[in-house]
C-alpha cells in the first residue's frame, strides 16, 4: 500500500548574515510537523531555501564589493549551518538562483504574457525596497511601509501588469467556500476585509531600473518582480516545467504552506491567483504564524535587540531551545522571548518533570533490582488510571498536531509526564522495596513508569528529536518500540526490562546567576552584530565618498542644460575667484557668478559659447542673485576649464541633450 504524502514549506527566507531567533521559529515548527508526519508514516517532502533576487540584494553587493551571487553563496553557507544546529530535517533546499527555478519562471511569465494575464504599461507607485513590496497611497501608514515602517520611494517605470484584479472574486469565493484555507482565522478575515473587498489593483510585476533579478525572456530590458519570482518555488522546487515533474506529479498541491503573517498577503493573494491563472490547484492550507516578540516589540536586526539561536542552543542544547519556542507560544500568535521564562520552562518542564522522570525511575530499577526488572509482577489499584492517562494522549497530540497547535500537543504529552510521577507518588517504591512480599508491586510500578516513559519518548520525537535517543539508552529501547502505532498498545517494553543509568538529560539551572551569564552573552552578540553593521555602514559611505552618487534616467532629465553666450565677464570686487558674467541665452540676458578668477581674466570668455545649468535654483552671491551654473571641467591641481562648443550653427539658446 503506497504512503500518504505530505508536502508542506517555509517560506523562502532573504538571505541575510543574520537569522535570528525569529526566523529560526518559523523553521523548527515546521520541522516539527514533517516530522510528525514521517513518524506516522507519510511520504513527506519539507520545503525551505533562499529568496535571492531584489534591488535590495543588488545594492548590499555592491557596497561591499560584491556581485549579488558571490554575496547570496557567501549567506547561503550561514543559512545552512543553523539549520544544521537546529536539526532542521528539510528534503529540499532551493535558491532562486539555481538554473532550473529561473527557467521555470520565465516559462510561467512567458505563458501568463500569451494568455493575457500579463500586459506591458507603465506604473508609479510606492515602493519599499527592504520588503519587495510596492503600496497605494492609501495602504501606507504615515507616509511609510505598512509591513516594516521604513521609509518608502516613489517609482516610476514601464512595467508589466499581472491582471490581479480579474480573480478577486474567485479568491473571495474559494476563502468563503473553503474556511480552513487561511489559518487563523483572523488572517482569512483580514486578507478579505482589509485587501480584498476593497478592491485589488492590477499588479506590477516586472522592473526595469535594476538587474538582479529573472530576466523577462523576449523582453530582456525587464526582470520579473521578486514576488512572481519567488512564490513560484514552491511548484520549480518539484520540477514543474522541467523534463522531469515528477515530484509536481507527486507532491502538488501542497498540505501547508507555512509564513509569517507579514507575508500572508502575497501568499494568499497574489499566489493563488497565479495559480488560477495557470489553471493548477490552490494549496491546500496557509498557516499565517505570528511573530516572536522583545519587550512588545519585533525582532528586528537594525534595531539590535535580535536573539542569536546560536547562542542559546550554545548554552542549552538545541531540544531544550525547540521545546521552548513550541510550548512558550501558541502558534499563530505572537509571543514574548523572554530569558526568564526560557529558564523556567527548562528547569520545571526539563528538568523537573521528564528529566528527573527519567533519572529516578532508571535508579530505582538499579537500586532494587540490580538493573534488570524480573518478570514476575503485581498489579496496583493505581495501574489502571495511569494507562488510561496515556491510552488517551495519543488521540488528543494527534488532534492537536493535525491543526499546527504545538503547544496544546506539548501540554498533553506532559500532563502523562505528571501523572506518571504521581503515579510513582502513589505506588511509593522506596516503601515497597522494604517489604520482600511487596517485591512483584514493585517490579509493576517501576515496569509502568518505564512503559510510560517510552510512549512519552516516541510522542516527544518531533519536537525534540536528539532527547529520545538519549532515554533509549538508558532503558535499552530498541528500534521496534519505537514507531508511533506502538504508543497504542501498553507493554512494549521486555518483561525482565534491563536499565544503563546515563547522563542527566536536562541538568537544573541556577536562575540568578544563568540570567546574568546570559544577558551578557546576547548582549555581546548584539555588540557584534551592531558593531558590525557600524563597520560595514562605515565602509559603505566611505566607498561611496569616492564616487559620486548615482542618480536615474529620471533624475538627469531634470536638468536642463543650454548654450549661453558671454556678453560681459568682470571681476567682482571683494572677491579673489568671483566673476559676473552677463549670459544671453536665447532671448533672455542673465547674471551668472564664477568662481573661475584664477583660470579666465576678467573678459577672456566674452563672445565665446558656455555649456548653462539653466535651471539650477537662483542663489543670493556678494547680494546679487545668480541665476544658473557655467559647467567647467577640473584637473587634478585644481584648474578648471569651462565646457564651450566652438560650433558657430549652436546659437545661444540652444538645449543640450
Amino acid at each position: 500500500m503506497a504512503k500518504e504524502k505530505f508536502y508542506i514549506t517555509t517560506p523562502i527566507y532573504y538571505p541575510s548574515d543574520k537569522l535570528h531567533i525569529g526566523h529560526s521559529y518559523c523553521t523548527v515548527a515546521t520541522d516539527t510537523m514533517a516530522r510528525y508526519k514521517r513518524l506516522r508514516g507519510y511520504d513527506v517532502m519539507f520545503l525551505t531555501g533562499t529568496d535571492e533576487h531584489g534591488q535590495k540584494i543588488e545594492r548590499i553587493a555592491t557596497s561591499q564589493g560584491m556581485t549579488p551571487k558571490e554575496y547570496t553563496d557567501k549567506i547561503v553557507v550561514g543559512i545552512k549551518e543553523l539549520w544544521k544546529t537546529l536539526h532542521i530535517s528539510y528534503d529540499k533546499f532551493i535558491r532562486t538562483t539555481d538554473d532550473y527555478h529561473i527557467k521555470a519562471v520565465q516559462k510561467i511569465f512567458k505563458q501568463l504574457y500569451d494568455q493575457g494575464d500579463i500586459y506591458k504599461s507603465s506604473y508609479e507607485g510606492w515602493y519599499c525596497t527592504p520588503c519587495e513590496s510596492f503600496f497605494t497611497e492609501h495602504q501606507l501608514v504615515d507616509g511609510k511601509c505598512p509591513d516594516c515602517g521604513r521609509d518608502v520611494e516613489l517609482l516610476k517605470e514601464e512595467s508589466y501588469f499581472f491582471r490581479l484584479s480579474k480573480y478577486q472574486d474567485r479568491i473571495i469565493k474559494y476563502m468563503e467556500e473553503n474556511p480552513e484555507f487561511l489559518q487563523p482565522n483572523t488572517r482569512q478575515n483580514e486578507m478579505i476585509n482589509n485587501f480584498l473587498k476593497p478592491g485589488l489593483e492590477d499588479l506590477a510585476v516586472s522592473r526595469t531600473s535594476f538587474k538582479w533579478g529573472v530576466p523577462v525572456e523576449f523582453d530582456p530590458g525587464h526582470i520579473v518582480y521578486v514576488w512572481i519570482d519567488a512564490l513560484s518555488n514552491y511548484i520549480t522546487a518539484l520540477g514543474w516545467g522541467s523534463d522531469d515533474d515528477s515530484l509536481y506529479q507527486k507532491f502538488w498541491p501542497a498540505d501547508i504552506h507555512v509564513v509569517g503573517k507579514e507575508i500572508v498577503r502575497f501568499h494568499s493573494i497574489i499566489w493563488p491567483a497565479m495559480l488560477m491563472a495557470l489553471d493548477m490547484p490552490l494549496p491546500k492550507q496557509i498557516f499565517g504564524h505570528g511573530w516572536l516578540v522583545i519587550n512588545g516589540g519585533k525582532m528586528s536586526k537594525s534595531v539590535g535587540n535580535v536573539v542569536d539561536p546560536n547562542v542559546l542552543v550554545d548554552k542549552y542544547g538545541v531540544d531544550a531551545i525547540r521545546y521552548f519556542l513550541l510550548r512558550e507560544i501558541a502558534f499563530g500568535q505572537d509571543g514574548n522571548f523572554n530569558n526568564e521564562a526560557l529558564i523556567q520552562r527548562i528547569n520545571s518542564d526539563l528538568a523537573n518533570d521528564l528529566g528527573n522522570l527519567v533519572s529516578r525511575t532508571v535508579g530505582m530499577i538499579e537500586k532494587y533490582f540490580g538493573g534488570t526488572l524480573p518478570a514476575d509482577r503485581t498489579e496496583t489499584p493505581f495501574d489502571a488510571d495511569l494507562k488510561a492517562v496515556a491510552a488517551a494522549t495519543i488521540p488528543k497530540v494527534e488532534e492537536k498536531m493535525e491543526h499546527l497547535f504545538f503547544s496544546d500537543a506539548l501540554a498533553e504529552i506532559w500532563n502523562l509526564i505528571r501523572r506518571t510521577n504521581k503515579y510513582i507518588d502513589e505506588t511509593q517504591p522506596w516503601i515497597l522495596c522494604k517489604d520482600e512480599s511487596k517485591k512483584g508491586e514493585l517490579a509493576n510500578a517501576l515496569y509502568n513508569v518505564a512503559e510510560s516513559i517510552r510512549i512519552v519518548s516516541i510522542l516527544i520525537q518531533p519536537f525534540m528529536p536528539l532527547t529520545p535517543a538519549k532515554i533509549w539508552a538508558q532503558l535499552h529501547i530498541t528500534e521496534d518500540m519505537t514507531s508511533w502505532e506502538s504508543t497504542k498498545t501498553w507493554g512494549i517494553l521486555p518483561a525482565e526490562l534491563s536499565v544503563e543509568k546515563g547522563e542527566t538529560l536536562f541538568p537544573r539551572i541556577d536562575m540568578k546567576k544563568e540570567l546574568a551569564e546570559l544577558e551578557a552573552a546576547i548582549k555581546a552578540s548584539q555588540a557584534t552584530s551592531i558593531a558590525n553593521q557600524q563597520k560595514k555602514a562605515e565602509e559603505k559611505k566611505e566607498e561611496e565618498s569616492k564616487y559620486p552618487a548615482e542618480i536615474t534616467i529620471d533624475d538627469f532629465c531634470k536638468v536642463q542644460l543650454k548654450v549661453g553666450e558671454v556678453l560681459e565677464s568682470t571681476a567682482v570686487e571683494g572677491s579673489k575667484k568671483l566673476l559676473r558674467n552677463v549670459i544671453k541665452i536665447g532671448d533672455e540676458e542673465r547674471v551668472i557668478f564664477s568662481g573661475i578668477k584664477d583660470t579666465y581674466a576678467p573678459g577672456a570668455l566674452v563672445g565665446k559659447r558656455v555649456v548653462v545649468a539653466y535651471n539650477l535654483k537662483p542663489r543670493k552671491m556678494m547680494g546679487e542673485m545668480s541665476y544658473g551654473m557655467i559647467l567647467c571641467a577640473e584637473d587634478g591641481d585644481g584648474k578648471l576649464s569651462i565646457l564651450t562648443t566652438d560650433d558657430k550653427d549652436f546659437a545661444s539658446g540652444s538645449e543640450i541633450s
